[in-house]
């Protein structure tokens, strides 16, 4: 049996794979959030730790457990962090952890780190925690070459396929949470998990180019998404999937001298 996640591994495997030179980890980031009547609460955390493995299988990295809470959704790009079955960290929080999981990471002799991250309202904290940790990692000798890389996997996605995904137009990122991208990856990578007879299909949300305080529910769809599902299927989820996980494994490659290594579990 063979796995890249850390989670199926020994400590014994763990430890010789960590020991090998450009040995690097990567941390798959999502959250706890409502993504409509027809999706999970999971769907970020699954769709980053699931294109985590596809590119650790390609680059020779490994997975870390998935981070499954993330920053407060936010009306513009995420429905708003006021809708049941949203649970968040803080900004401090957030920070913290990937600050304490990198250090330990690059302390336990890691030459790199990646942080995937699956949800949009995540990255400037994960920005920090990273910054500060590799930047305290590079003052210690045996840090000294410790590299990281931050990315989220949408950013990966080209026009060519945009234009196959959504061929009467692609209307921007920032309509797409609970829409045809995410459920497309579902229904090919958790077919299981989504309910195609619930989508509600309605207009793209109309969304402010500000916030207001306290969140007024009535500015975003009652379903939770800010675009309707209908046009979601695996095919174009493969297309998707193709087109991150080989952009990413490049920009990896590119970027960082990785260590290729097959891992035995048993």
């Amino acid at each position: 049996m063979t796995s890249v996640f850390l989670e199926d591994l020994d400590a014994e495997t763990y430890a010789a794979i960590v020991a090998k030179e450009g040995s690097t980890v990567i941390i798959p980031t999502g959250a706890t959030e409502q993504h409509g009547p027809h999706m999970p609460l999971g769907v970020d955390a699954m769709l980053s730790k699931a294109i985590a493995g596809v590119v650790a299988e390609r680059t020779g990295a490994v997975v870390a457990p998935v981070f499954a809470y993330g920053y407060k959704s936010q009306p513009r790009s995420g429905g708003g962090n006021h809708r049941v079955g949203t649970t968040s960290l803080g900004a401090a929080s957030l920070t913290g952890m990937v600050d304490d999981v990198v250090s330990s990471f690059l302390g336990q002799g890691f030459s790199h780190v990646v942080v995937l991250n699956g949800h949009f309202e995540n990255y400037q904290f994960i920005y920090e925690g990273l910054d500060n940790a590799v930047s305290r990692a590079r003052d210690r000798a045996a840090g000294a070459n410790s590299r990281a890389v931050l990315l989220s996997y949408w950013d990966f996605v080209d026009e060519a396929t945009l234009e196959q995904v959504f061929p009467e137009g692609f209307l921007g990122w920032d309509i797409e949470h609970g829409g045809v991208l995410e459920t497309s990856l579902m229904l090919l990578l958790h077919p299981e998990k989504v309910d195609m007879s619930r989508v509600v299909d309605h207009p793209p949300a109309k969304l402010t180019p500000y916030d207001i305080f306290p969140e007024d529910p009535a500015r975003t769809p009652a379903s939770g998404c800010l675009s309707s599902a209908m046009g979601a299927s695996a095919e174009r989820g493969q297309l998707l999937l193709d087109a991150v996980t080989t952009q990413v494994a490049a920009a990896l490659e590119g970027e960082l001298p990785l260590g290729k290594t097959t891992l035995e579990v048993s």
